[in-house]
């Protein structure tokens, strides 16, 4: 009896991997539920959260500058790792596997694509924070859509990789208190990390959403860019390649 094997992975290749995300991008038009989820819902809350505080302006400064990178790290988690999920228990990845493309050019494909989108997203978060409801920055506002891009892409890197340890959507779903909620109540938005206890400090240390909420800070307070906020975006940008290059090892055929 005969076994199919895959063909071998070759080098990361440029029109392989746009052909990838040109696919995804293809699937995912055809699911408005899902783009108005990445797009419009960290728009919706931003807008919410405004008038939350609608009363204490200075509020919705000292907050919305941290919730503009996290509201698209959550939702871009939650939307990639479900759709990833779909392609690996539709049997797409399966067959894509069988074909003469490399690991890489996948994970790098499906990160084009909804990098693309997270573009649109941070940039509709960012204006509309900015321009329409009136948050209040020192530094520059490209800084802040900067770093809302970088946290959506680490978000999408995140549900890409913990795509691979689901074996259905409400499994998906159940990574988000695991994976972003530990993150969110140790990365300094509710009080600063260092009035945390000191073991839930050093835990915080190693979070990347911590880096994504000082970098917002630092764009919030100073003028010019600073060197903390060049590490901070740094580390960030640092995990989400990291994290890429995890999700690419879990591509793995299930059937021989």
């Amino acid at each position: 009896m005969s076994t199919t094997t895959p063909a071998p992975a070759r080098a990361l290749n440029a029109s392989r991997t746009t052909a990838t995300a040109a696919r995804v991008l293809r699937q995912l038009r055809h699911d408005p539920r899902t783009i108005a989820l990445m797009v419009l819902i960290p728009c919706v809350m931003l807008f919410l959260l405004r008038y939350v505080f609608d009363g204490s302006a200075r509020t919705f400064d000292g907050i919305g500058a941290s919730l503009l990178g996290i509201f698209p790290l959550i939702t871009m988690f939650l939307v990639t790792s479900i759709a990833t999920l779909r392609e690996r228990t539709s049997g797409t990845l399966e067959r894509l596997l069988a074909m003469p493309l490399g690991k890489g050019d996948l994970i790098a494909g499906y990160a084009l694509a909804f990098g693309t989108l997270a573009i649109i997203q941070s940039a509709l978060a960012t204006g509309l924070a900015v321009w329409f409801l009136g948050l209040d920055v020192t530094g520059s506002p490209w800084l802040l859509l900067l770093v809302a891009l970088l946290d959506a892409l680490l978000g999408t890197a995140l549900g890409l990789f913990v795509s691979a340890f689901a074996a259905s959507e409400f499994q998906a779903v159940q990574f988000m208190p695991a994976v972003i909620f530990p993150q969110l109540l140790l990365c300094g938005l509710f009080t600063p990390r260092d009035d945390m206890h000191p073991v839930l400090e050093a835990i915080s240390d190693v979070l990347p959403m911590s880096y994504a909420v000082d970098g917002m800070n630092e764009v919030l307070k100073h003028t010019d860019m600073t060197a903390a906020f060049v590490r901070d975006t740094a580390i960030v940008a640092g995990c989400a390649l990291l994290v890429l290059t995890l999700g690419a090892a879990t591509l793995k055929r299930r059937t021989q």
